[in-house]
């Protein structure tokens, strides 16, 4: 079993850093990975691409350190085991509704006594029936994690319960859809976006676990970090490429090029 980079991190109350890529290149995801990052983001919540492909990406990042988070669809058991059995480090479970789904979730996820995840050594994970099934198991459950996503303020007001659960590992704040559901789309800053940050905070506190949201910018990263964040998400390979080409649009238009950019600036 592979050991999780992010785990050992969060166990020394370390920061882990991550980042998101949507295109489908191996080449991509074993860049990222032998580059040092903590984990790769794979978004299969909202991108088109298969279980099959994303186990594709998961085997190209093994190359390098970086661990491979997935989020899966919104109840997706079948998804949830396959991901895991292809070499995931997390699962990143979306629109969690409060401590009931947050239990499911690590019943999916982790194997007995802890869940109910069902056993399969012929993949990437075991790795292909290298290991006997009582120490697969157990590392298993010690190297993956589970990260359960809030995005509205019911479920953010049962934080500290859902902190608590054994299992659980990491409390992440979805701060767009939380806007959006809040009534306030896109003001990321507004006090009922910073509110949920702090109750967030203090309920991974209290239980002993650790908790994160995408951050912005530098600065951003620095007031989470000092609220006690330690699993940061920072942009993505679609805005890193946008901002470079932008740039080298700008660069060259101080030379008379012209450029019929048909895309905005606004960040993602």
């Amino acid at each position: 079993m592979r050991p999780s980079r992010i785990k050992a991190k969060l166990a020394r109350n370390e920061p882990v850093l991550l980042t998101t890529l949507h295109l489908t290149d191996p080449s991509l995801f074993e860049l990222t990975s032998l580059m040092g990052f903590d984990g790769i983001w794979m978004d299969l919540e909202h991108h088109a691409y298969s279980v099959e492909t994303a186990s594709n990406m998961i085997r190209a990042a093994r190359v390098g350190g970086a661990d491979s988070l997935v989020r899966t669809a919104k109840g997706e058991f079948m998804e949830i085991g396959r991901l895991l059995e292809a070499g995931a480090q997390g699962i990143m479970y979306p629109r969690c509704d409060g401590v009931e789904e947050a239990q499911q979730v690590v019943r999916w996820a982790k194997f007995a006594p802890l869940g109910t995840r069902g056993f399969c050594g012929g993949n990437p994970d075991m790795p292909y029936c290298a290991t006997p099934i009582d120490e697969y198991i157990r590392q298993a459950n010690d190297e993956t994690f589970v990260v359960i996503q809030l995005e509205d303020a019911a479920p953010v007001q049962q934080a500290e319960q859902i902190a608590a659960l054994e299992g659980v590992d990491v409390l992440f704040l979805g701060p767009a859809d939380f806007s959006i559901l809040g009534g306030v789309p896109g003001q990321l800053d507004h006090a009922s976006v910073q509110e949920a940050i702090d109750t967030i905070a203090a309920a991974a506190k209290a239980a002993g676990k650790h908790w994160g949201m995408p951050c912005f910018s530098i600065d951003h990263a620095r007031q989470l970090l000092d609220k006690g964040a330690r699993f940061l998400t920072y942009k993505s390979d679609i805005v890193t490429i946008k901002q470079s080409h932008e740039q080298m649009q700008t660069e060259f238009a101080e030379l008379g090029f012209n450029f019929d950019n048909r895309l905005n600036r606004s960040p993602c």
